[in-house]
């Protein structure tokens, strides 16, 4: 029999909608139950392609004795982090700050007013991992609800009291000053904490890190510092050789569960093929290397191929698992192997690493294992003999796992992280020279415009043409940082003027009472106890310094003074904590470098600027706006009176002045790298 998580749209509630727990989704009617009955609430968060949230489903959710346990002491509420990712950075918050890590499922147990009181993540069917089993934790927290009331009353006090300031220390920390000096401390800080031999940063389970590896390459760009280029590379050929690849259908997965990129947790994610889409084109575009156009291409056409809604919109993610196996689908045993391509194939299997005894759990992921050169020099055949062998065997893999059963797909949208991705495209579309990535960008933005908003309200969520959830700080930022990117790449000066609009927006719904940063969450909501204000990098980059970049890019842009003073602050107020934190505030750090070496707009006009334009675009130099313009534009300050009928002239401005206008592209550069 379906509990109440029928109704939902979210594929994570849905797969627990026939467990014999009595779920709720979140919301109202779950607490105001819990008040009526005096009981404590059970927060379960997790997400669809979470490999341990569906281990703990099978283990604990799904018998019935602990389900009846549960059931009679706790109101319990299931939430999917990628709906409501205000509630999962509070709850998380709460269980890092009691147990000293969080991770997913996260099981949070809170009064009826929403405040916690203990937590954790997995816990086993019985006690293991030094962890106490599930039932054992629901029966001690069920007696102290019961018997240790006052106990819960002093934990949720002291909590509430550290949420509200968790986020407070770096916002007031002492404003700062920085310079490129500055920049070159934060890149040594970072390269530091790098792997030189595997790249990425920090031991295994091992991350992309995608806002860490653009900052070195933007550094790269400026400075020519070779260290960072050299780390930035080498993270960026690591994981393109790496079992985190899929080596057959393109994306990559969530991260590695080893230093060396083999074994990855296997679920795919719409923000990180987004984000390394973008990372690999700042690679692209400094070494002009085909091995990274290749990697863009096929990064996308999996994304178009495996994410992609008939109406227009991109799906969240892939699963880990198929047929309760973790990586099941993307595998392959050696016997496997031998019947799908049998002898002839050796040199494609040394190629791939694929080993008698596997090289993974008894079975093999496929990822380079060494050259091509190398394999073709050991097996005496050539590269070109190779490469074709590669191709065919490519196509027979597929072919043969095309006939698997596939992960489930999460395939709810969410606004923030098809920004991520229009983002991507839009930027791939400029490098790369390709129109037709230009135009599914153009597309899909008309499409989340249009899916995202009814009467004037945008919404998170998207799924079967419904939208759901009152949109987050992440979605407004990530969205108008999306729509400048198209903006330039087009020349649509619309978008700047939507994005403005958003802004105005932005600042009216989520402003903190400081007056410089945001909430995550906006006044249109009062579901949570306490509005977070996110500063720090995740998994996807800080919605704050997304939107202390969009204030200075369109304060420039509309000449609103009001929005550069509050980025500059902004930026001001975190040079301290990116310095000693950088991995963890990248692409604060990455907005520092810019601004150090000067942010500037550039827009050409005339019979030859879309020819001229192309030069420029290719060189991918941070820190600038480029856009074209044929007709009078006077919505946009920065494009009014730049009309011209000669062949071509280019108008450059920095932050606090603009430079005579000049007649050819090599002027242009002077000005822009001055």
């Amino acid at each position: 029999m379906a509990n109440r998580l029928i109704e939902e749209q979210s594929p994570y509630l849905q797969q627990h909608a026939h467990n014999p727990v009595d779920w709720y989704p979140w919301g109202d009617e779950a607490f105001l139950r819990a008040k009526n009955e005096d009981k404590p609430v059970l927060v379960s968060i997790g997400y669809a392609a979470c490999h341990w949230c569906h281990v703990m489903e099978r283990e604990s959710f799904e018998n019935e004795q602990v389900a009846a346990y549960m059931n009679e002491h706790f109101i319990c509420i299931k939430v999917d982090r990628e709906e409501h990712p205000d509630v999962d950075h509070l709850y998380m918050d709460a269980v890092q700050a009691i147990t000293g890590s969080g991770g997913w499922p996260l099981n949070v147990f809170v009064t009826p007013d929403r405040l916690p009181y203990y937590g954790g993540t997995y816990f086993p069917p019985s006690p293991a991992y030094q962890r106490p089993s599930w039932i054992q934790v629901l029966q001690r927290m069920s007696d102290i609800w019961t018997n240790e009331r006052s106990e819960v009353d002093g934990q949720t006090t002291q909590m509430l009291e550290y949420l509200k300031n968790a986020s407070a220390t770096a916002m007031q920390a002492q404003k700062a000053d920085w310079d490129k000096d500055t920049c070159r401390q934060m890149a040594d800080t970072l390269l530091k904490q790098a792997d030189t031999l595997w790249g990425g940063f920090g031991n295994a389970p091992k991350f992309p890190g995608t806002m860490a590896i653009s900052f070195l390459l933007e550094h790269y760009h400026y400075t020519q510092y070779e260290p960072a280029l050299k780390q930035a590379l080498l993270s960026l050929d690591k994981m393109l050789e790496g079992g985190i690849y899929d080596q057959l259908g393109g994306g990559f997965a969530r991260y590695s569960t080893d230093k060396e990129w083999l074994a990855p947790h296997f679920e795919k994610m719409l923000y990180d093929n987004a984000l390394l889409i973008s990372a690999y084109c700042d690679a692209y575009s400094i070494t002009k290397d085909e091995k990274y156009k290749t990697i863009i291409e096929e990064t996308i056409a999996f994304v178009e191929r495996e994410l992609k809604d008939e109406s227009g919109g991109y799906y969240s993610a892939l699963d880990a698992d198929s047929e309760g196996v973790e990586g099941k689908f993307y595998t392959f045993t050696y016997d496997e192997w031998k019947v799908f391509l049998g002898e002839d194939y050796k040199p494609v299997a040394t190629y791939y690493g694929i080993a008698e005894e596997g090289n993974w759990e008894h079975t093999n992921i496929l990822h380079i294992a060494a050259t091509k050169e190398a394999v073709a020099q050991q097996y005496n055949i050539p590269v070109s003999t190779l490469e074709k062998l590669i191709g065919k065997a490519k196509e027979i893999l597929l072919a043969a796992r095309a006939k698997k059963i596939r992960p489930l797909t999460d395939d709810k949208s969410l606004l923030s992280w098809n920004a991520l991705m229009n983002r991507a495209l839009s930027k791939a579309g400029k490098i790369l020279g390709n129109a037709t990535y230009l135009q599914r960008a153009e597309e899909h933005m008309q499409w989340m415009l249009k899916s995202y908003s009814i009467e004037g309200k945008m919404y998170h969520s998207w799924k079967q043409g419904k939208p759901a959830i009152t949109a987050k700080l992440d979605d407004y930022a990530y969205l108008i940082r999306a729509m400048l990117r198209l903006a330039s790449a087009k020349g649509d000066s619309s978008l700047i003027v939507r994005a403005a609009e958003l802004t105005d927006e932005v600042q009216r719904l989520f402003l903190h009472e400081g007056g410089s940063f945001f909430y995550f969450s906006s006044t249109l909501q009062n579901d949570i106890p306490v509005r977070k204000v996110e500063i720090y990098d995740g998994a996807t980059p800080s919605a704050n310094a997304l939107m202390a970049h969009n204030l200075l890019l369109l304060g420039m842009c509309m000449e609103r003074h009001d929005w550069l003073e509050q980025g500059s602050y902004m930026l001001g107020q975190m040079v301290t904590t990116a310095g000693r934190y950088m991995y963890s505030f990248s692409y604060w750090a990455m907005l520092h470098q810019q601004y150090a070496h000067g942010l500037k707009t550039v827009v050409f006009s005339g019979k030859q600027a879309e020819n001229a334009k192309v030069s420029i675009d290719e060189k991918n130099i941070p820190g600038t706006f480029i856009f074209t313009v044929q007709k009078e534009i006077f919505e946009v300050p920065l494009l009014t009176n730049k009309k011209s009928e000669e062949d071509l002239l280019i108008f450059v401005c920095t932050q606090q002045a603009c430079m005579s206008p000049v007649r050819n592209t090599e002027e242009a550069l002077r000005f822009i790298y001055h």
